[in-house]
């Protein structure tokens, strides 16, 4: 399998994609129409990698866009706190940075919409890219939601195809939000487009089986206005066809079970995770591929690093948020340590 650069480098890991403001509501148990207040934090998907990266240890940057806007100030602002490099981050006249608002009704319902009508993220273009060192990266990771509308997803695959020739590991978070794509069917049309230049995927059941979908009944929405669905299909399957087209690896995020390790020409692997008390989902993912890359920029084996993801993700589901929940890597060891170690 192919391991990230060694040689010196700025950046352990480059991560591009969406970026915003989180909403989340304060009313634990509430339903959505209950909702008397909203805590505001930083999101998505990328973003939320970067930070759990930087905190973690990792030197860390994002490549994503703002509006010319107090909520781009917000992000902004968050993000230098946190030590993410965003200094090749742009800010796109005309347009806003994008908002998503939550409700947190545990164990299993998180209603979520987004507000990404004119957003700044999707507008990065090439010559964003070209502006970033990305050639100056041992991992480039980015999320499947890039590639759901133009400039972004023409300036993503130019950003994977630059990354991979300058020796860069390319890893890609799948991050499938139905209701930023015209049709479904669609989404796997976008990534089956780019896995030639992909060395890791990442993704949970449902997003790995919409990666193979071609059936629109397959689908299913959860909630009428939340970014949310379930596909049916055989994941082993679809995980072994992804890998068909490039991946050496996909890493299937399992939840409450942690994870499971498919690679080409090779038996699939669990790895447990933490049992915890659930309070948010939302960022768990992210979290789990925050703590994964760690790992895999440190060279450990791949169980490792996937044991160490799901240390990370239970503890952000224990947690109010997402960016502000990423652990450190002091208390994610002492997290793991106390449950039977990495």
């Amino acid at each position: 399998m192919k391991q990230p650069p060694q040689d010196r480098r700025t950046y352990d890991t480059f991560h591009m994609g969406r970026s915003g403001m989180d909403l989340y509501s304060n009313d634990v148990g509430a339903p959505f129409v209950q909702i008397k207040s909203f805590a505001a934090y930083v999101g998505g998907s990328p973003t939320n990698m970067s930070v759990g990266c930087r905190r973690l240890g990792l030197k860390s940057a994002l490549l994503t866009a703002f509006g010319q806007d107090p909520v781009g100030d917000f992000v902004a602002h968050f993000l230098t706190e946190e030590g993410v490099d965003i200094r090749f981050c742009p800010r796109k006249p005309g347009r806003h940075t994008s908002a998503v608002v939550l409700g947190i009704e545990p164990p299993d319902r998180f209603p979520l919409v987004f507000y990404r009508d004119n957003c700044a993220d999707i507008a990065l273009d090439i010559d964003d890219v070209l502006a970033a060192p990305l050639a100056d990266c041992r991992v480039f990771q980015f999320a499947g939601t890039n590639l759901s509308r133009e400039p972004s997803r023409s300036a993503t695959l130019y950003a994977t195809e630059f990354a991979r020739k300058s020796g860069a590991a390319v890893v890609f978070d799948l991050d499938f939000r139905p209701d930023q794509w015209h049709d479904p069917r669609a989404f796997g049309t976008a990534v089956r487009s780019v896995l030639h230049g992909v060395d890791i995927v990442m993704g949970t059941e449902d997003e790995i089986n919409a990666a193979m979908l071609t059936d629109p009944g397959a689908i299913r929405l959860t909630h009428s206005q939340v970014s949310d669905a379930r596909v049916s299909g055989d994941t082993t399957g679809h995980a072994s066809a992804l890998m068909e087209e490039g991946p050496e690896v996909v890493v299937e995020k399992r939840g409450e079970h942690g994870c499971r390790i498919h690679r080409r020409g090779a038996a699939a692997v669990d790895v447990p995770g933490f049992p915890v008390e659930v309070q948010n989902i939302l960022g768990a993912g992210d979290a789990f591929g925050a703590g994964f890359l760690y790992g895999y920029v440190k060279g450990w084996d791949l169980r490792k690093a996937a044991r160490l993801g799901n240390a990370c993700g239970a503890m952000v589901v224990t947690r109010h948020g997402c960016s502000i929940s990423m652990p450190f890597w002091d208390e994610v060891t002492a997290f793991a340590e106390a449950r039977g170690g990495l």
